[in-house]
């Protein structure tokens, strides 16, 4: 089978095609042939630094390199263990994360309880696309933000893969929700639902929200928590995706009163589920923005690190 390797670190150019065996399965995984990849931002950065790749990846020894962990296809083999898929099943969900994927390929081997049925009304891109970003999305806001109806929701980068999915499951637990994005994403974030929508460039959005029960933070940028934590209200919870609580920012969370979490998402299957009933119901969507074929990776890649890109990008095999 074809699959993308990782030759070394760094730019693009690293990512080459190679021919290698179709992997073994275990008793409790199905091979699936894959129909589509979704990409995110963390592909691109363990690709570029040296240093996540036993972080993120964790290969064994000499192994060839394969990124990727949101996969979309159809099961040709299951393992003996297997009660809950069969060959012929569609199949979607983020695989092995943190590990080593193996999503880059034609066929990737995926343990039964961190994938869930394809819904019908779902393409394959737009189900590989709602695996890492919406699973975040989902135990963001539900596993620990125990959202609930009439919460006021703030969501950052609205617009995003995370974030277009954040708003939607949002608005289906009944929620009022506020988005940033740039002003150019303002009908996007309200056509996936938001309520209101702040343009983070003209305004600073804590000066506005100061009583969200719930704040997604999904940016790396220096002091953007702490912000958060003032559009956070007493007894409020402040979930981020990417920036550590530093002990400061523990300190001023206590004195508030707030409920502070930085997410690290796992596969999870019954999760996989909760997005695919969302799918199903078209109660949540993907927007796929971009689409790319299997041998353009590196433009995949190079999307995806603008950190601009509206909704998701998608490889399609």
């Amino acid at each position: 089978m074809k699959a993308i390797v990782l030759q070394q670190t760094g730019g693009v150019e690293n990512l080459v095609i190679k021919d290698i065996p179709v992997p073994a399965i275990k008793d409790h995984e199905v091979l699936v042939r894959n129909k589509a990849i979704g990409i995110n931002p963390v592909d691109s950065f363990v690709r570029a630094n040296d240093w996540a790749i036993p972080v993120f990846v964790k290969p064994n020894e000499g192994e060839d390199i394969i990124l990727g962990w949101d996969i979309s296809g159809e099961v040709v083999a299951a393992g003996k263990d297997v009660t809950n898929f069969k060959v012929g099943d569609e199949v979607f969900g983020m695989i092995n994360f943190t590990g080593h994927g193996k999503a880059y390929a034609e066929y990737v081997a995926a343990p039964a309880n961190q994938i869930a049925a394809k819904p019908a009304n779902t393409s394959h891109e737009e189900a590989a696309a709602a695996s890492l970003a919406a699973l975040t999305a989902w135990q963001a806001l539900v596993t620990y933000g125990h959202i609930k109806k009439g919460d006021k929701v703030l969501i950052h980068s609205a617009a995003g893969g995370v974030g277009h999915y954040a708003v939607q499951i949002a608005k289906h637990f009944g929620a009022y929700v506020i988005g940033t994005s740039s002003a150019a994403k303002k009908e996007a974030v309200l056509g996936f639902g938001a309520d209101e929508h702040i343009d983070y460039n003209a305004q600073a959005f804590e000066t506005i929200v100061t009583d969200a029960d719930i704040v997604l933070d999904s940016l790396g940028i220096p002091g953007h928590l702490q912000r958060s934590l003032a559009a956070t209200k007493k007894g409020g919870r402040l979930i981020s995706i990417l920036a550590f609580f530093d002990e400061a920012l523990q300190q001023q969370a206590a004195e508030k009163d707030v409920f502070i979490h930085r997410l690290s998402v796992v596969s999870n299957g019954d999760d996989a589920k909760s997005i695919a009933a969302l799918l199903a119901q078209g109660a949540l969507r993907s927007d796929v923005s971009h689409t790319f074929r299997f041998e353009e990776i590196g433009l995949a890649h190079e999307q995806v690190a603008t950190g601009k890109t509206q909704g998701k990008i998608v490889v399609r095999l």
